[in-house]
């Protein structure tokens, strides 16, 4: 298990966007676990490279009974109709607040072994994969308040994820079982026997 230290909101590698990846080698793969790993351990439900001090475009998602990661993304909304929704992050300890998204998302990219990679997400995950997409290009969920959207913290605050609130747990149901492998044909660990 390999968790690093989460860089906050003030931050300057949060802002400065990420660089796209072109070696798709062991560094990208120990990139891929560490995210996975860091971010399972904080409860989350996202989590982008440069929250790890990664300049990259990576991020790592495990969202309403779906998990995977991403290199490279493009998001492109698929549904205009926003949805408003509570979201938090873990470089912004304690803040909830209700943030507008679109309702659904495709998100193309690769995974570690650069092989293409879509998603098409909606609701909470669409929620997620805007949230991670937005850290690679230098935003944090609170630069997408609005006068009407940005009120005083829910009286729970997140502490467990970007993108998420307490039903992130209910959604994901895997929190009581102990450790989690994703789900889905993007498994950080399917190339590495088990865990590290």
């Amino acid at each position: 298990m390999s968790v690093r230290p989460i860089r906050l909101f003030g931050d300057p590698v949060l802002r400065g966007g990420s660089a796209e990846v072109v070696d798709f080698d062991s560094g990208l793969r120990a990139l891929v676990r560490d995210l996975w790993d860091t971010m399972e351990s904080h409860g989350g439900a996202g989590l982008a490279a440069p929250q790890l001090g990664e300049p990259v475009r990576v991020f790592a998602y495990h969202c309403a009974g779906y998990a995977g990661h991403l290199v490279n993304p493009s998001l492109r909304p698929l549904d205009e109709r926003p949805q408003v929704g509570p979201e938090g992050c873990l470089s912004v300890p304690e803040v909830d607040r209700l943030c507008p998204r679109h309702r659904t998302v495709l998100v193309r990219g690769w995974n570690m072994h650069g092989e293409p990679v879509e998603v098409v997400g909606s609701d909470l995950l669409a929620r997620c994969l805007q949230h991670e997409t937005d850290h690679l290009d230098g935003l944090v969920f609170l630069d997408r308040l609005d006068e009407s959207s940005g009120g005083p913290p829910q009286h729970e605050p997140a502490r467990h994820g970007s993108a998420q609130h307490d039903q992130t747990r209910n959604d994901r149901g895997d929190r009581s079982s102990g450790r989690v492998r994703p789900t889905t044909e993007q498994d950080p660990y399917s190339s590495f026997g088990g865990s590290h």
